[in-house]
């Protein structure tokens, strides 16, 4: 595995620095097509597994869709399976569990994620109208 960024990855870190959220590699490719970077949509997915492999950037799932982002900070979130809504938590849970890990393995930690799954109001309440349940 090569260490250099090639100009793909660095427009890729580029454009992910500038919208500062999660992004689909499809709305990536799209961003960077309309920005008049032309990058193919392989190329896409390929530099960014090779910058997910060096821990510069990660990717979480959201209704079956995986959403890349620059590694700045754990990530920790409550995620509604009704409307895909995700409600990030501000305090780490596992962090000293994190720590913990890193001294005792011989494993090298980017970063974590915690992802907890259910429905958030508004999606019960749906669920529980008259309506929904015919």
């Amino acid at each position: 595995m090569s260490s250099r960024t090639t100009r793909s990855q660095q427009s890729i870190l580029h454009l992910l620095k500038q919208i500062d959220r999660a992004i689909s590699a499809q709305d990536l490719y799209v961003e960077l097509q309309n920005s008049d970077r032309s990058i193919g949509l392989a190329t896409v997915y390929r530099s960014l597994e090779a910058l997910k492999l060096r821990g510069v950037v990660q990717s979480r799932t959201v209704n079956n869709e995986s959403l890349y982002s620059l590694v700045e900070s754990d990530t920790h979130y409550l995620t509604c399976l009704g409307c895909g809504t995700s409600i990030p938590l501000e305090d780490c849970p596992v962090s000293e569990l994190e720590a913990i890990l890193y001294q005792s393995l011989p494993f090298k930690i980017y970063y974590h994620t915690l992802e907890f799954f259910g429905m958030c109001l508004p999606c019960q309440l749906q669920l529980d109208s008259p309506i929904a349940r015919e």
